[in-house]
C-alpha cells in the first residue's frame, strides 16, 4: 500500500455503498488522491459511505484490518457517522459515513469522533422503495455542528416514554480501536500404546486416506497387485466424491510406490508392536525413548517422518497424561539476554513464555504445543499484554504460556459497543399482570395451557 503517489486537486466523496473489501479497498484509492500538504496547507477531506462490514470485517493481522490500522495510525481518520436504516432506495442496513483528512486540526490530532445519528430521522409519507425515512434541514445542521464543534454528547431520553431520541457523540483516542490478538499456548499431553487398530491406518497416506480406503475396501490386495487394472475407476470415483485432487496427488493415489511405502510402514510397525508389546503408557516421552531404541536394535531403516507417523497412529491426547517434551535449551549470557530483550521480560517470568526451568542451572524445557487447545486473546493496544495474561488467562490455566511470535495487531470499530445502552428488564410484577390480563381476553385459554385451573 503505497500512498505517496498523491495525485488530483479535488475534493472527494463517495457514496456507494460496496462489499467490506471493496470499500476499504475504494477508500485507499481515495486517500491516494489526497492533495498532499506540500502543494496545499488545507490538504483533503475524504467523505464515503460503507456499509457496517468496513468497521470490524477480517482478523489481526488480515487485509481490511490492515487497512484500518493504516488509516488510523496515520492519523486521518476524524469522524464516522452512523446514519438511520433504510435511508437509502435500494438497501436497508446500516449505513455509514467515513471523514477522512490528512490536514487535521491541532486538537483532532491522535482522536477519532464517532457520530451515533441513527434515531435522527423523519419519516416519509410514502416509501420509495427500502427508503422510508430522511434528514430534515436540521438534522442535517445538528450533525454537522457535532461533528465541526467536535462535540461530545449523550443522546436525550424521552421524558414520558424513556426511549432514548436524538443525538449522540464520543471522542476516542486512535489507539482505542486497536488490539493485540496474542496466541495462548497448553502443552500437549498424550497416551500412548501399540495396537493392531490403531497402526492398520498406516496403510493409507494420510492425504489421501480416504480415496486410498475406498479402493483397498473395493479391491483389496489387488491394489498392490494389479493397480494399474483399477487406477482409471480409482479417479473417476474421487472426481465423483468431488475430492479435488490436484494433479501431484492423482499421481500418488495410483501409484505403485505409494501404496507399497504405505503398506511397508504399516509392516514396520506391525514388527514395532511385538517387540514393544500392548502396555499402555501415560508418559509418551518414555515411550517415545523405548521406540528409538526399538529402532535402532532391531536396525528398521526408518525416516524422521515415518517415525513421526508411527507415533502419532498410536498415541492420542489426555489430559491426564504427562506434558510432551519438545526439548530443552541452555540459556545463559548473551544468548539469554537477547531472549529477554526479545521478549521483554524477566528471567523469572520465562515460564510464562514457555520455557520452564529444568532445575539444572541455565537450562530450560520447552513442550510440545497442542494446537487443538490453543487459544486466543484480544488485549487492547493501550494494556500490556503480560498484565493482561497474568490477570484474564493464568488463574484459570495455570499452564499456559504466551506465543509473543504469533502476535498480530488489529484495529476494529463498533458502535454497538461504544453506544449501546442495556434497558433492564421489567419486573416479575409487571410481567405478571400483562399474562393476566391476556388471560382476561383469551377467556381462560391461557390459564387452560399452563395447567392453572
Amino acid at each position: 500500500m503505497n500512498l505517496k503517489d498523491y495525485r488530483g486537486n479535488e475534493e472527494l466523496c463517495d457514496a456507494t455503498p460496496r462489499s467490506s473489501d471493496g470499500q476499504l479497498l475504494f477508500l485507499m484509492e481515495m486517500v491516494n488522491k489526497m492533495k498532499p500538504l506540500s502543494k496545499n496547507p488545507s490538504g483533503s477531506r475524504i467523505a464515503s459511505v460503507h456499509n457496517g462490514s468496513s468497521l470490524f470485517t477480517g482478523d489481526a493481522g488480515g487485509g481490511e484490518s490492515n487497512i484500518r490500522r493504516y488509516l488510523i495510525e496515520n492519523d486521518w481518520l476524524e469522524a464516522i457517522v452512523q446514519l438511520p436504516n433504510n435511508l437509502f432506495y435500494n438497501t436497508g442496513i446500516t449505513t455509514y459515513i467515513w471523514i477522512l483528512s490528512n490536514s487535521k486540526e491541532a486538537h483532532r490530532k491522535g482522536k477519532v469522533q464517532l457520530i451515533d445519528a441513527n434515531l435522527l430521522y423523519r419519516k416519509l409519507r410514502k416509501n420509495l422503495g427500502n427508503k422510508n425515512c430522511e434528514f430534515a434541514p436540521e438534522h442535517i445542521q445538528e450533525i454537522v455542528s457535532v461533528y465541526s464543534q467536535m462535540k461530545a454528547i449523550d443522546r436525550r431520553i424521552h421524558p414520558e416514554t424513556g426511549e432514548e431520541e436524538g443525538i449522540a457523540s464520543k471522542i476516542f483516542n486512535n489507539s482505542d480501536f486497536g488490539y493485540y490478538k496474542v496466541s495462548i499456548e497448553r502443552p500437549k499431553r498424550l497416551k500412548a500404546r501399540f495396537s493392531e487398530e490403531s497402526i492398520a491406518c498406516l496403510r493409507f497416506d494420510k492425504y489421501l486416506k480416504e480415496p486410498m480406503e475406498w479402493a483397498y475396501e473395493e479391491f483389496g490386495n489387488e491394489v498392490y497387485t494389479q493397480l494399474d487394472k483399477h487406477a482409471k475407476t480409482i479417479l473417476e470415483w474421487a472426481e465423483k466424491q468431488e475430492l479435488n485432487l490436484n494433479t501431484k496427488q492423482k499421481k500418488a493415489l495410483v501409484s505403485k510406490e505409494t501404496w507399497q511405502k504405505q503398506l511397508d510402514l504399516m509392516n514396520a510397525a506391525t514388527k514395532l508392536m511385538k517387540l514393544t508389546g500392548t502396555e499402555e503408557y501415560n508418559d509418551f516421552n518414555l515411550f517415545r525413548e523405548i521406540l528409538e531404541k526399538q529402532i535402532k536394535t532391531g536396525n528398521f531403516k526408518l525416516s524422521a517422518s515415518e517415525k513421526n507417523a508411527i507415533l502419532s497412529a498410536i498415541s492420542k491426547y489426555d489430559e491426564t497424561a504427562e506434558k510432551v517434551v519438545k526439548g530443552t535449551v541452555k540459556l545463559t549470557g548473551e544468548k539469554l539476554e537477547r531472549l529477554l530483550d526479545h521478549l521483554q521480560c524477566e528471567e523469572g517470568h520465562l515460564a510464562d513464555y514457555g520455557y520452564l526451568p529444568s532445575g539444572k542451572k541455565g537450562e530450560y524445557i520447552e513442550y510440545e504445543t497442542e494446537s487443538d487447545l490453543r487459544d486466543t486473546e484480544n488485549v487492547p493496544l493501550n494494556e500490556n499484554i503480560y498484565d493482561y495474561f497474568l490477570r484474564e488467562v493464568k488463574p484459570h490455566v495455570s499452564e499456559a504460556w504466551i506465543n509473543p511470535d504469533a502476535t498480530k495487531i488489529g484495529y476494529e470499530i463498533s458502535f454497538n459497543k461504544y453506544f449501546y445502552h442495556h434497558k433492564p428488564l421489567r419486573s416479575l410484577e409487571e410481567v405478571s399482570y400483562d399474562i393476566l390480563e391476556l388471560e382476561k381476553e383469551s377467556d381462560g385459554l391461557i390459564r387452560e395451557i399452563l395447567s392453572l385451573t
